[in-house]
C-alpha cells in the first residue's frame, strides 16, 4: 500500500487512527498497540500477502536472539550468538537481494549458464533488516531494555517507517508508546502531523512526479545507446536530481507526519542536503538514519578514525562502497558508492591540509560557500548518473553526452522544463524545509541546528485559519495529481 494512494489516505489511515484512539481513549493500551500492529501487517501484506511470513519470522527470530543476547552481554558466548544472528539476517537479505546479481557475475566470469532465480525483492527488507541488526548489536552491548514481544513487534512493523524508513532505533521509539498522552486525542499532534504529511504528499505528487517526465526519457534513450545532445543530457540528469530529492524528501515528511499523528516522533531523515557545502555535510543531511547506521555499526567497528588517517580513509571508502551495494544489486550502485567514498576521502584529506595550515574551517565568505555548494552539487549530480542508469554502459554514454562529446544537439530545452528546473532549484536552495517551517512544534527527534538562516516569518507554520486554508488547498492539489499513482523511488531498496 502506498502513502500516495486513495485507499491509504481515505480508508486505511482514518480507520487505523480512529481505532487506535477509540481503544486508547478507553485505557486499553495493549489493545490499541495490537490494533496498530495488525493494521501494519495488513498494510505490508497489501503488496503481497505471501511475504507476511518473511517479516513475521524475521521479527520473531530477532526478538528471541535479542532476549538471549541481553542475558549474555559482552561475553564470548554472546559474541558467538551475535555473529550467528547478524549473519542469519545478512544471508536472508543477500538471498532476496543479491542472488541473481551473483549468478550473473558468476556466469560472466566463468562462462557458465546458471539459470537466474528471478527472486522478487520483498518490500522494505533492507530497512527492517538493518533496524533489527542494530537492535541485536545493542542487546549484546547491554543497551536494550526488557521489551515485551508486542512492543518489539510494533517497533519493527509500525507502518509509517516499514517500507522505506527511516531506520529507527529501539531506544528512540519504543519508550514513546509508554507515555500517557499517546493514546488520547491531541489536537497539536494531529494538526502538525497532518500538515507534514500533506506537505510531503505535495512534494511527491506534484514536484517529484511532475519533473519525472523530463528525466525518464533521457535515461531510457541512454539505455538504447542512442547519442544524446549536451543540453538534453544535462536537462535529464538535473531533472532526476530534483526528482529523487523531492521523492525522498516527500516520503520522509510523510513518515514523520504519520508517526506524529500517533504521538510518536521519528528521527529526521532528510535535511536540505543540496544546501551542503561539502560531501561530508551532504551525508549528514541525506538519508541521515542510514548514515548513522553505517557510522555506528560499520565504520566505527572497522576502526573509524582511531587507527590513523590512512586507515580512516580506507574505512570511509569501504563504508560507502557497502552503502552503495545496500542500495541495489548492480555495479552501477557499487560505483555510486565508490564515488561517494572517494569524495569523502578527498574531502577529509582537504580538511586535514587546511587544518595543518591553520585555517578556520568554520569561517567562510559568502562567495566561498556558494562555490563550495555548487561544487558539492556537481559531484552529487555526476554520482546520480550511475545511481539511476540501469547499466554501466548507459551511465558512461550519458556522462559522455554531458561532457559534450556526443554533440550539443538543440540549443534550447522546452520552456516548461526550464521553468520546472529553475523553480525547484529555487525551492531547494532558498526556502526553508518542512522541519524548519514547523520547528517550534518539534515534530521530529534531534532536528539538527544548521548554518542556514531562520525561515522567513511568513513561512513559519501556525495553527490558524490562514494556514489551515493553505494546507487544505495543498491537499486538494495533491489529491488531484494522484490520477497516476507512482511508487516512491526508495521502495526498490
Amino acid at each position: 500500500m502506498l502513502f500516495n494512494s486513495y485507499v491509504f489516505i481515505f480508508l486505511f489511515l482514518p480507520v487505523t487512527f480512529l481505532g487506535f484512539l477509540a481503544l486508547g481513549g478507553r485505557g486499553l493500551r495493549r489493545a490499541a498497540i495490537l490494533w496498530v500492529v495488525l493494521a501494519s501487517f495488513f498494510f505490508y501484506g497489501w503488496w503481497d500477502p505471501k511475504c507476511l511470513w518473511l517479516i513475521g519470522v524475521s521479527m520473531l527470530f530477532n526478538y528471541m536472539m535479542g532476549v538471549r543476547l541481553s542475558q549474555r552481554t559482552k561475553t564470548p558466548k554472546g559474541k558467538m550468538l551475535l555473529t550467528f544472528a547478524v549473519a542469519a539476517n545478512l544471508l536472508l537479505l543477500a538471498h532476496y537481494k543479491y542472488t541473481d546479481f551473483l549468478i550473473l557475475n558468476f556466469n560472466s566470469f566463468f562462462g557458465s549458464s546458471l539459470a537466474l532465480q528471478k527472486i522478487v525483492l520483498p518490500l522494505g527488507i533492507s530497512f527492517f533488516t538493518f533496524t533489527q541488526i542494530a537492535y541485536l548489536v545493542d542487546a549484546y552491548r547491554g543497551e536494550t531494555k526488557e521489551y515485551n514481544l508486542l512492543d518489539y513487534t510494533l517497533f519493527v512493523v509500525f507502518f509509517p517507517h516499514l517500507i522505506a524508513g527511516p531506520i529507527i532505533h529501539h531506544r528512540d521509539v519504543i519508550p514513546q508508546f509508554s507515555r500517557k498522552g499517546v493514546f488520547s486525542f491531541n489536537a497539536e499532534y494531529v494538526s502538525v502531523g497532518l500538515t507534514i504529511f500533506i506537505l510531503g504528499l505535495f512534494k511527491k505528487a506534484v514536484f517529484a512526479d511532475g519533473i519525472a517526465k523530463y528525466s525518464t526519457p533521457v535515461f531510457e534513450l541512454a539505455k538504447t545507446g542512442e547519442a544524446i545532445g549536451f543540453y538534453n543530457a544535462w536537462g535529464g540528469v538535473l531533472a532526476y536530481t530534483l526528482q529523487i530529492y523531492f521523492d525522498f524528501s516527500g516520503y520522509s515528511d510523510m513518515a514523520i507526519g504519520l508517526a506524529k499523528m500517533f504521538g510518536v516522533r521519528f528521527p529526521v531523515n532528510f535535511n536540505s542536503p543540496y544546501k551542503a557545502v561539502n560531501i561530508v555535510e551532504f551525508w549528514r543531511r541525506w538519508h541521515m538514519t542510514l548514515s548513522r547506521f553505517l557510522r555506528d555499526y560499520l565504520y566505527i567497528p572497522l576502526g573509524g578514525n582511531r587507527l590513523g588517517p590512512t586507515r580512516r580513509h580506507v574505512n570511509l571508502f569501504l563504508t560507502m562502497l557497502i552503502g552503495g551495494l545496500w542500495h541495489g544489486a548492480g555495479w552501477t550502485f557499487v560505483i555510486w558508492g565508490a564515488l561517494h567514498g572517494l569524495y569523502l576521502v578527498v574531502n577529509h584529506a582537504w580538511h586535514g591540509i587546511r587544518r595543518s595550515l591553520g585555517h578556520d574551517l568554520h569561517c567562510s565568505t559568502v562567495p566561498g560557500r556558494f562555490a563550495a555548494t555548487l561544487l558539492t552539487f556537481l559531484g552529487v549530480i555526476i554520482a546520480w548518473v550511475f545511481f539511476r542508469a540501469e547499466t554501466l554502459g548507459s551511465a558512461l554514454a550519458l556522462l559522455k553526452s554531458m561532457s559534450g562529446f556526443s554533440g550539443f544537439g538543440a540549443t534550447g530545452l522546452a520552456v516548461r522544463q526550464l521553468v520546472w528546473t529553475a523553480g525547484l532549484l529555487g525551492i531547494v536552495w532558498f526556502l526553508p524545509n518542512t522541519q524548519e517551517m514547523l520547528a517550534r512544534f518539534t515534530p521530529a527527534l534531534d532536528f539538527p541546528a544548521t548554518d542556514t538562516p531562520s525561515p522567513q516569518r511568513g513561512l513559519e507554520w501556525r495553527p490558524n485559519r490562514v494556514w489551515a486554508a493553505i494546507i487544505a488547498g495543498v491537499f486538494l492539489i495533491s489529491v488531484l495529481h494522484l490520477c497516476k499513482i507512482t511508487e516512491f523511488l526508495y521502495f526498490q531498496f
